[in-house]
Parts: structure tokens; sequence; C-alpha cells
């Protein structure tokens, strides 16, 4: 208890108004503990006390403590009064009466309170919701992609995509028995240096024996289709901007193989990431394809009197053992070894050989680059070009979806991309250039 200063009269006890000595923890009359009352607010006004006159005593009965603010009652008295009745019994919520006849009003509610300051930090975001099964519908997705009730994975964002930008247009779906979409693609329109449309795709598929396929197909798509937007403006001849995007797309692959000594001795028996690349650029009247492996290129016209073609030549053990003369074109592709690529982009590639082509087409028709699993169902340039819808030249993101369509329909053995540019590339306004 804080020390009080000397008064003139001695303090009183607030129960039973007995004169008391400074420094008393008890009243020695009542038995009053004198340690319990707390000192009152400094923020609110002296409270007065007043009560009928104490037994003996006729004049009004001063304030217990002279000097000062008075004190609060207990919380809760300990002793009775000295009446015998409790010293601080409740009545009606708002006063506490004893014997003594004491009175303890409550301070007057403030009208308004003080706010408090806001809080600076920021506030936490939301929580996401939960991901629920595309399969039960019920049960949730874990952060590797799989439902924790029903253990379906879930569809990844490469599992179907479409793109399309200006006169060129590409799908690629997952197929119906893969686990994963390992096909990559890129397409943009760009023009020459005179004013010329240029249009573009590139598509890269993922070899499935070696590690990562689905990252070799993205890094090598990306980095040739961003090779020829860069290269096109330039001046650079459609033939050399094609050798340079493959390359550009072999060196992006066999950066993926720089991997941690620990992560090659976990998995040591594992082939560095490749995949394959072909891709094709369209201007006002020239054609340029380039490829590495059995992803190929068609050529459709728009008048279907007029034949089809096939553009490039796959490094594959079939198409060796074609050339070679040692087997039919039909024997060497019923053949289970047929689809064995001899020519791939990535760091245990035998030697980077970039094929390239120039065609001039004489007639206006539909561009398709597509990986095997498009050309599985249409082998040939006469199944290609009754697959491909007339329109394709006018609506190149509707034929890539019917072609597409088409090798599900055919059994979707494995992932499928497609892409569709109209020859000649139409004009896009001068200076225009993306890639999604």
């Amino acid at each position: 208890m804080s020390q009080m200063p000397r008064q003139a009269a001695l303090p009183k006890c607030p129960s039973c108004a007995e004169p008391v000595e400074p420094g008393d923890l008890f009243c020695g009359a009542c038995g009053y503990d004198l340690s319990v009352v707390p000192a009152p607010p400094q923020d609110h006004p002296t409270l007065p006390m007043t009560g009928a006159a104490a037994p003996g005593n006729g004049t009004d009965r001063p304030a217990p403590w002279p000097a000062g603010p008075a004190p609060a009652p207990p919380a809760d008295p300990p002793g009775p009064g000295a009446d015998g009745a409790a010293p601080h019994g409740q009545e009606d919520g708002d006063e506490r009466s004893a014997g003594s006849g004491v009175r303890f009003d409550r301070p007057a509610e403030p009208d308004e309170y003080p706010l408090q300051a806001p809080d600076p930090r920021p506030a936490a975001a939301p929580a996401a919701p939960a991901r629920l099964c595309v399969a039960c519908r019920t049960g949730r997705v874990d952060d590797d992609g799989y439902c924790e009730n029903c253990g379906h994975a879930q569809p990844r964002e490469r599992d179907h995509l479409e793109r399309e930008t200006g006169p060129v247009a590409a799908v690629s779906d997952r197929g119906l028995r893969h686990h994963r979409n390992e096909d990559a693609f890129a397409v943009g329109h760009t023009t020459l240096p005179d004013g010329t449309p240029a249009a573009l795709a590139i598509v890269c598929d993922g070899v499935s024996s070696a590690t990562r396929p689905d990252a070799a197909s993205l890094a090598a798509s990306r980095a040739a289709g961003d090779t020829l937007l860069a290269e096109l403006p330039r001046g650079t001849h459609p033939q050399a901007a094609m050798h340079e995007a493959i390359v550009a797309a072999a060196h992006a692959v066999n950066a993926l193989a720089d991997e941690p000594v620990t992560a090659r001795e976990h998995a040591p028996h594992q082939n560095a990431p490749a995949c394959t690349i072909v891709g094709a650029v369209v201007t006002s009247g020239l054609l340029v394809v380039g490829w590495v492996g059995d992803s190929r290129v068609y050529w459709v016209p728009t008048d279907r009197t007029a034949p089809s073609a096939r553009l490039t030549e796959d490094d594959s053990w079939a198409a060796q053992m074609v050339a070679a003369g040692l087997m039919s074109e039909a024997e060497a592709y019923a053949d289970e070894r047929a689809h064995a690529i001899t020519g791939w982009l990535g760091a245990d590639a035998y030697e980077l050989e970039p094929h390239t082509a120039c065609f001039r087409p004489d007639r206006p028709g539909a561009v398709v680059v597509c990986t095997d699993g498009l050309w599985n169902y249409a082998e040939t340039p006469e199944e290609m070009s009754e697959a491909v819808p007339p329109d394709a030249a006018t609506r190149p993101l509707h034929g890539a979806r019917v072609l597409v369509g088409h090798a599900l329909d055919g059994g979707g053995h494995d992932n499928v991309t497609v892409a569709v540019l109209p020859f000649p590339a139409p004009p896009q306004g001068a200076g225009s250039a993306g890639r999604p």
C-alpha cells in the first residue's frame, strides 16, 4: 500500500467510519481490510461518498480520506460490518450498502469509447479454398495433385492447352492413355523488315524414356519460339532463323541436364532430358520448315483436288530402313521398332543435325505441324488431307481442335499436339508481334 501524506485529521475506516492510524492494514473496530482498497483511476473525477450518520453522531459523516481522491469499494469485502450485516452487499446493481450506510456510486458511463488504433501489420491473406476431386467430388486434393479420398490424379494445367495468336493456332492434349502431357508448343506472328507478315509454330514432343520429358519439350519450344520472334524482324532469312531456333532449343534442353551431383546419385540410370522438335515459318510466298526427330509438317491445299504432301523426313528407325531400301514404308512402320528415334535434342544426343527446308506453294492452303500423337492416326498425306477441315486456313483454332479430336477418337494412345498455319500468311498490321 502506498504511503499516504500526514493529515490534521486521522483517516477513517470506509466501513464503520472509525478512525484508523496511517499504515494500518485492518480496522481495529470492524476488521475491515484496508489494504484491498484500490486507488481510484487517474482519468476519472473524485467520487463523493455520502450516507446516513453513524450511531451517536448527529452530523453528516465527512469523507473518510480528507486529502486526495476517495478509494473505490473493494470487489469482495472480507468481513461483516459493525451491526453484523455484510458490509458491502449489492442492491439494484448500482449501490453498495452496509450497516454504516455508506454508498458508493458508479461513475457515469461515457457516451463514446475511444477506438483502438488500427493494426499496422498487413492483414493475413484468406486461405485458399480446398480443391475438390474431379472424380469423387468429395475428397480434398493434396499438394501432389491426388485426391486424398479416392486417389484419383487431378488434371494438370498442361493436360489440355489451346492458343491462338494472329493467323496461327495450336492445341495440345494429354491423350487418353498417358498420365501427363509431355508435348509443348509455341506460336506467334511478326513482320519482316520490309513489312511482310510472318507466322510461326514450334511443336516439341518429350522423349518418354528420358528424365523430365515435359520440362525438355517446354524449354525447347520456348527457346525456339523466342529466337524466331527475335531473328525474323532483324532481317534474318527464315531458313537461317529456323536453324538458329533449333540450336537455341538444343542448348535449353542441354541445360536441364546440369543437375546437382546428389540428384544424379539418387537416379544414376536415368537419361538426360530429351525431346524432338519441328517448326514452320510462313510468309507471303515462302514456307520454311525445320525439325529434329519424328514430329512432322504436312501441306494441305485449300483446293483438295490438288495433292497434299509431307514436308519432313523422320529421324527414326523406320525411316532409315526405308531410305536404305531394306524395307517398304508399310513394312517399316508396322515394325515395333518403327518409332525408335535416331535424332533428338538433349545432352546425350549423338550429334545435333538440324534439318531445314524451303518451299514455295503455288496456291493457298493450311500447314499442319504435329507430333506423332496425331499422325499415327493420319499417316499419309491423303489421310491427313481427309482429317483437316476445309476451312482450316481461315479458322486455324477450329482446325487444330478437329485434328486433336480425330486423334482422340482414334484411341488417343499418345499425347497429341497440333498447330495450324494458313498459307500465305495474311497481313496482321505493321509492327505486330507476339507469342502467348
